[in-house]
């Protein structure tokens, strides 16, 4: 055991790189992406450090070319979730021990591993399992995870550094544990790095992990437990799972020792296991960690002060990066008459530059949707503004899932502020416009409030009155609130990332508030010099 106080490398957030035509970088992604389609992997489920070969296996395919196939999985049932469980829970005692530079150096390798050897592997196995473009995939599986892996360390001894105060003859310290149990990742599809930070966060405190991760993102995720493998990380620390969620939670949330959930998806998904868990708390150690990063109906508002090829602008990468397919995607928008005119053409021009189709083709900004019920689900909200009298296709509208999930970056114009696609969550690429009244500027921060989700949000002016009079009233409207930025890209060190409302627990990942929610805390009061009578000077006669 060393008794040496240890300095972490110092932590910056990792540089995007271009991949412009004749650069190293993207004939690499290119290369690795041609060998990846020139084999089929078969994927494994890993728990307790062994490959998992199971009776059901399922093939792969790219959301935007579903001829081809990638590879397969190997699917489980609850025998696999209870062998994740007591895995995790053999391997915890020796994890939870394990001095804490131990614990770190396996993260801050798996960073440097992302950012180096496995650059193009991550990125190209991004790309073709979740039809993201080259930059999109940069910017999620290789920066933000290895700035989630880099800063969380970062995080961690901040928290184990934070100490009270101590009085004469007293030593008050205290002990950041883990958690009596073990945690649940349950992971989305649309971002590599979430489905890695949501296991790794409460491992490196000390936790140890299942992790079931989403259906249409096992091909990259494969590729995460390779690499936390390969940086040193100890059998049955996180156990990887395929299984349907139903089953999962079957297991999970009856066991005695569940101790928290790290999770990213649905409100609906989130609201059905909270209630479940609040049913079952009679059933569990301690009162388990719930922590939620749920859906979104994004906002833009613009004031007539703003300039509106800057709120186009916005409006274009905002509303359809990744195919709209961010819980931050701008979903619903609110333009002043004035400017309406002038956004709408701006706006056009940039979706007619914007190319639809494979992301193996630099070229193209917009890529397929992540699976069929996703596609169905989006068509259904353009098919219902094609019919009704209350809103109208301004741009795109059309879709085809011959070859692969491809929907058109669509924009609906709303008559009503209450209109099916102003409000509900779609997640896709469909933007929905409403035009006010200039002079309803204050009304329509009413609008804007009222939605139940409160993740992101964006305020376009640039009358400082103005900027300062709606951020003030739209202070509970988002979690993360940009001004003339759109409302997405956050950057783990930068802009903590989480809402509330029907947007999730607001915990923030991306900060040190997500780590504490996966720890412990112990006080540990020292007398040095102990008393040996009960008597107090108060006692004292006159």
């Amino acid at each position: 055991m060393t008794n040496t106080i240890f300095k972490i490398p110092e932590v910056r957030n990792e540089p995007v790189l271009s991949y412009m035509p004749g650069s190293k970088e993207r004939q690499e992604v290119k290369d690795e992406i041609a060998r990846l389609k020139s084999i089929k992997k078969d994927i494994y489920m890993v728990i307790d450090g062994e490959r998992i070969v199971t009776r059901t296996k399922k093939s792969i395919h790219p959301p935007h070319e579903l001829r081809h196939t990638l590879g397969y999985y190997y699917k489980g049932n609850k025998d696999h979730v209870k062998a994740a469980i007591d895995a995790s829970l053999r391997a915890k005692a020796s994890w939870e021990n394990m001095p804490w530079q131990e614990r770190a150096a396996i993260f801050l390798r798996a960073a440097d591993l992302i950012a180096g050897p496995y650059r193009a592997q991550t990125n190209a196995m991004t790309m073709l399992g979740q039809s993201k473009n080259i930059f999109q995939s940069e910017i999620d599986a290789v920066c933000e995870f290895c700035d989630f892996l880099r800063f969380n360390v970062k995080f961690l001894t901040e928290i184990y550094s934070t100490q009270p105060e101590s009085s004469p003859l007293i030593w008050n310290r205290m002990e950041y544990r883990a958690l009596e149990g073990f945690v649940f990742a349950l992971t989305p599809f649309n971002f590599t790095s979430i489905a890695g930070n949501l296991p790794c966060a409460p491992a490196l405190l000390g936790n140890t992990v299942v992790w079931k991760a989403a259906e249409t993102q096992i091909y990259s995720a494969s590729l995460i437990m390779q690499i936390l493998e390969e940086a040193g990380l100890p059998k049955g620390v996180i156990n990887l799972v395929f299984v349907d969620g139903s089953v999962a939670g079957e297991v999970i949330f009856n066991h005695r020792e569940f101790a928290g959930l790290h999770f990213t998806g649905s409100t609906g998904v989130f609201r059905n296991i909270w209630q479940t868990i609040g049913n079952n708390l009679s059933k569990y150690r301690s009162f388990p960690r719930l922590v939620g990063e749920t859906g979104g109906k994004d906002f833009v508002i613009a004031h007539n002060s703003s300039d509106a090829k800057v709120v186009a602008t916005a409006l274009s990468r905002g509303a359809f990066e990744f195919q709209g397919q961010k819980c931050s995607a701008a979903s619903r928008a609110y333009i002043p008459k004035s400017m309406w005119p002038e956004v709408k053409k701006f706006l056009g021009e940039d979706l007619k530059a914007m190319k639809m189709g494979s992301p193996e083709k630099f070229t193209n900004f917009i890529n397929a949707v992540i699976d069929e019920k996703s596609f169905d689900k989006i068509a259904k909200y353009i098919d219902h503004a094609k019919k009704s009298e209350n809103a109208s296709i301004v741009f795109g509208g059309r879709y085809d899932k011959t070859e692969g999930f491809f929907i058109e970056p669509t924009v609906i114009l709303a008559k009503s502020a209450d209109y099916q696609s102003m409000v509900e969550e779609i997640f896709g690429p469909v933007l929905t416009i409403y035009v006010y009244a200039d002079a309803k500027f204050d009304e329509t921060l009413d609008l804007v409030d009222s939605n139940p989700y409160a993740l992101t949000g964006a305020l376009f002016a640039n009358d400082r009155n103005i900027i300062e009079y709606a951020s003030r009233r739209l202070k509970n409207a988002a979690g993360n609130y940009y001004i003339n930025d759109k409302p997405t890209g956050a950057v783990v060190g930068q802009q903590p990332f989480g809402g509330a409302r029907a947007s999730g627990t607001n915990d923030k990942a991306g900060s040190v508030l997500n780590l504490y929610r996966w720890v412990s805390p112990r006080t540990i009061k020292e007398n040095f010099v102990p008393p040996t009578d009960f008597r107090y000077p108060f006692m004292m006669e006159e």
